[in-house]
């Protein structure tokens, strides 16, 4: 099970969570740190928040030759970003309370090695209380054929210890903790009603289907109505990222709240890629974008 680093406990002081490309989610626009012009020159990163408790926040991105930061405003729980192209480099991540000046310091900050060819997702994760940044490493490398590669995001603090089954199919996690991110594993394709399951914390069913060549994450989240959500999530087919990201399914639990509770997850709504165009041109004289 994968426990990356996090940042110093010095740096967790305020509020504030993490991050995600508010903008990226809507349009799959890339931030390119410079010009990157061949898929051997490029890495991906996608930005997560995933710590039920934090509010909302805004996320500086700062290239290692930009004078300035990206800045995505207005980040939730639960939203995750698609793939965007960077250029190799180290960039810098820190986050603010929603609406914080830009001058002010930064509630969290952490580092991304971007290396060609390699995915991560840079994730805040945990309690606001206990809360970090942690750079998953994600292996987009193509699973044997006719099986799909799969690893489980556990983002629920209400049942803090999650197993994930198939009923009458492969067991795909035991044990997962709140805060902490699976190996992959390989699975025959096909179509599976998964059961989330823990003690002391409340059950979901989710339908997927795992199509062959491709790697997926699976989010589980709290629903806002309680309960549990889960969503799958396509992040490469054939050993090639999925720039655009894309969940192929939802699962209410007993919130029944499903996709619906997370609409930036989903993505590519013409009238969410208006909003936030309409809202970054008013932000310009704070923002560069």
């Amino acid at each position: 099970m994968q426990t990356l680093r996090t940042v110093p406990r010095r740096l967790l002081a305020g509020s504030g969570a993490l991050l995600l490309s508010t903008a990226l989610a809507a349009t799959g626009t890339p931030v390119p740190a410079s010009a990157a012009t061949s898929v051997d020159t490029i890495g991906y990163v996608r930005l997560a928040h995933l710590s039920p408790d934090t509010p909302a926040v805004d996320v500086y991105l700062t290239a290692p030759d930009a004078a300035k930061p990206k800045v995505f405003p207005g980040v939730g729980y639960g939203v995750v970003s698609d793939y965007f192209e960077l250029a190799p480099g180290r960039y810098a991540v820190a986050m603010r309370e929603a609406g914080a000046p830009e001058s002010g310091p930064p509630v969290l900050t952490t580092e991304v090695a971007v290396t060609s060819g390699d995915a991560f997702t840079v994730a805040g994760v945990g309690r606001h209380a206990d809360l970090g940044l942690r750079v998953l490493n994600d292996d987009l490398s193509a699973p044997a054929q006719g099986h799909a590669k799969v690893r489980v995001v556990q983002a629920s603090v209400r049942t803090p210890v999650l197993d994930v089954a198939a009923a009458d199919g492969p067991t795909i996690a035991n044990g997962v903790q709140f805060a902490t991110t699976t190996e992959y594993q390989q699975v025959e394709q096909g179509s599976f009603r998964l059961r989330l399951t823990g003690a002391g914390g409340p059950s979901a069913d989710a339908e997927v289907r795992l199509t062959g060549g491709a790697v997926y994450s699976l989010l589980v989240l709290d629903a806002k109505q309680g309960g549990l959500t889960a969503e799958l999530r396509r992040d490469a087919k054939g050993g090639t990222v999925v720039p655009a990201g894309g969940v192929d399914t939802g699962a209410g639990g007993t919130a029944g709240a499903g996709l619906g509770a997370y609409p930036l997850v989903a993505g590519g709504l013409a009238a969410t890629a208006v909003a936030v165009t309409l809202l970054l041109w008013r932000r310009r004289r704070r923002t560069t974008w």
